[in-house]
């Protein structure tokens, strides 16, 4: 099978999200976690990281049978350079999933060229991904890094009670927080939100639930501390992203209080497991999900292969 003969690729609506997030956790269930994002960083990814770029329709692709089963998605132009593609488990390994790949890697190159400076279309791919790490070099790409740990907790295991210093409090998120939330979010990650397009772009978005976002709220009105928790059904796994604590209120203990409050809430919805993922070499984050038991199950790899010149993309 392949995708011209057997699927075809159509632009990514928001209508699609939940069928998207259905199919992930299908995947998931036949094939195990590993090489397939968990269903919370879909929209995450799909909303919050394309970041108004350009309309996802442009930059999200999904392939489907004639008989609409989604077999493939591709997210392209990731922090302006970098693309994921997922490939349904029966056709991994295969000439589709390769060149699902090449489509991928040409749309990202070809937006690079009009928006974004750099050298290289990237990727990342699963340590224990032989299939993907095998495709990926037959195209041209290399492994030029280890990108991220991912780390997993077993919600058996107790978790203590979320203890925040005087003057703050936890709560859930309001949409009326999108000021807030934005300035969190551009003070932990550099970021350039407004409260206008963070509510338009991700909190209005399908997937997002203003009751899955932990905030610690300072005295003042201010939020100090903030995580979403994602949780797929299907596999009782959660998944925290992001995770993040405004420059002013850091070393109070309020990122691991907002992630003690949502394990709990998921602990006691039934989850089983909670993953969340940090760059590999950001030891501030190492330290705090280790503190809460999070320990190593995976890492991805950066792989990353010269953009074309004009000719070719």
């Amino acid at each position: 099978m392949t995708p011209s003969s057997a699927a075809r690729m159509r632009p990514y609506s928001d209508a699609d999200l939940p069928r998207l997030q259905e199919t992930f956790a299908a995947w998931i269930a036949e094939a195990g976690r590993c090489g397939y994002d968990h269903v919370g960083e879909l929209p995450h990814r799909i909303y919050e990281n394309l970041r108004g770029r350009r309309p996802v329709g442009e930059l999200v692709q999904i392939w489907e049978t004639v008989d609409s089963e989604i077999v493939g998605l591709a997210i392209n132009l990731r922090f302006g350079a970098s693309f994921d593609v997922f490939t349904a488990p029966a056709l991994r390994g295969t000439d589709a999933e390769r060149e699902m790949l090449r489509v991928a890697y040409r749309t990202t190159a070809r937006y690079m060229a009009g928006d974004e400076p750099g050298e290289y279309v990237l990727t990342d791919v699963f340590d224990r991904d032989g299939t993907r790490i095998r495709l990926l070099t037959d195209l041209g790409f290399a492994k030029f890094r280890t990108w991220d740990e991912v780390t997993v907790r077993d919600l058996a295991q107790p978790v203590a009670e979320a203890v925040v210093p005087d003057g703050f409090v936890l709560r859930t998120a309001r949409l009326a927080d999108a000021e807030q939330l934005a300035a969190a979010r551009n003070s932990a990650f550099e970021a350039d939100w407004t409260g206008p397009t963070y509510r338009a772009a991700v909190m209005t978005k399908p997937g997002y639930e203003p009751e899955r976002e932990i905030v610690a709220e300072s005295s003042d009105g201010r939020i100090a501390a903030f995580t979403v928790y994602w949780v797929d059904g299907r596999n009782r796994t959660g998944h925290f992203e992001p995770v993040g604590t405004h420059r002013d209120f850091q070393r109070l203990g309020l990122a691991s209080a907002v992630m003690r409050d949502a394990m709990r809430r998921m602990r006691a919805a039934g989850t089983a497991t909670v993953t969340v993922n940090y760059n590999a070499d950001n030891l501030p984050a190492q330290r705090l999900y280790a503190s809460l038991g999070f320990t190593k199950e995976y890492e991805t790899y950066g792989f990353r292969r010269h953009r074309p010149g004009p000719a070719d993309a």
